[in-house]
């Protein structure tokens, strides 16, 4: 039986309200934009033009296209294998953060949201692609640092911020050599950051990603996936670390106690309900002043951002003045 064209919603109503990609897709625009992306579209069941989304390689073209179309990047590009992360998820996280700010600052002016590069922003795992200190810069003006324990993914990245001359000292980049650490040999003495903002690796070992992923795709196909591919790929650090996203998350939330004078908001995304749980008693363990949660939605996947900071109310106002924003 031949299927009905869909019924879509205008836009996505999970999306924040300042997202650029709540509405649908124009794949006529972005394949204008970005031609390499025109011999993966197709008219699909519902006879809307729409791309294979488990098709890696179309996903790598369309975020291509929508770092091209609406954050003005003229050259992207990743390693083969590394993660092409969801860009409508993406730019929420930031956009959360920026009413974060907004909501903080001692005296709020109507519409007038934190903006200039006077915002700097850590980046922990900022990975090839780049895509946060992109997205930041361009909606709002932040300055970035982004980190990463990779060589290659800083050198990927590196080339991305040298080919758009645009993002030339609105990044920089770093490398940690101890993957132990996160912010022990990054932040430097009298150095300071408005925000930390970091997606953690969500598994603990590469089976349990792939168990994962064979899960997902057999429910979304309708039929059992032996061989899984991810169509958003990833490398082994991005994708799961010893302990996974709990350890990961509670290691970082135990080491920014000892820069609580270096930031001024510390964020994670947290996936598990049980990693939620565990972050938040560390938070408490550690004596955060103030801990936040925002939830987040994106189709059928529901995730939140943690965001925690040492700083009293009346530190904060000092901040602001110091900081001048």
């Amino acid at each position: 039986m031949e299927k009905k064209k869909k019924e879509h919603p205008k836009e996505k109503s999970g999306l924040h309200p300042r997202n650029k990609h709540r509405h649908r897709y124009d794949f006529r625009e972005l394949t204008a934009i970005c031609p390499e992306l025109k011999p993966f579209v197709r008219v699909n069941d519902y006879e809307d033009e729409s791309i294979d989304f488990f098709d890696p390689a179309a996903v790598k073209k369309l975020n291509k296209a929508l770092l091209k179309r609406y954050y003005g990047v003229t050259y992207w590009d990743i390693p083969e294998n590394y993660l092409c992360p969801p860009i409508p998820g993406r730019a929420d996280y930031l956009h959360h953060l920026a009413d974060l700010l907004y909501e903080n600052k001692a005296e709020v002016q109507k519409n007038q949201l934190p903006e200039g590069e006077k915002i700097r922003c850590l980046d922990i795992g900022v990975g090839a692609n780049c895509v946060y200190p992109i997205i930041g810069n361009a909606e709002y003006g932040w300055t970035f640092t982004g980190v990463d324990i990779d060589p290659v993914a800083i050198e990927a990245a590196q080339k991305i911020i040298d080919m758009n001359s645009f993002l030339k000292e609105k990044i920089e980049l770093r490398l940690q050599k101890n993957a132990s650490h996160t912010f022990k040999g990054i932040i430097k003495k009298d150095e300071f950051f408005e925000l930390t903002i970091c997606n953690p690796p969500f598994h603990a070992s590469y089976d349990e990603a792939q168990s994962a992923a064979k899960r997902k795709l057999s429910n979304l196909k309708g039929k059992k996936i032996e061989k899984p591919v991810l169509n958003f790929q990833g490398q082994s650090n991005e994708l799961w670390c010893e302990g996974g996203e709990m350890k990961f998350v509670g290691d970082m939330i135990r080491e920014s106690a000892a820069f609580k004078d270096s930031c001024y908001w510390f964020s994670t995304l947290i996936s598990k309900e049980t990693s939620l749980k565990n972050a938040l008693k560390i938070l408490k363990s550690v004596d955060a002043v103030a801990v936040k949660i925002i939830p987040m939605e994106h189709g059928n996947k529901k995730s939140r951002i943690v965001a925690w900071t040492f700083l009293t109310k009346e530190r904060q106002r000092q901040w602001q003045t110091q900081r001048n924003f």
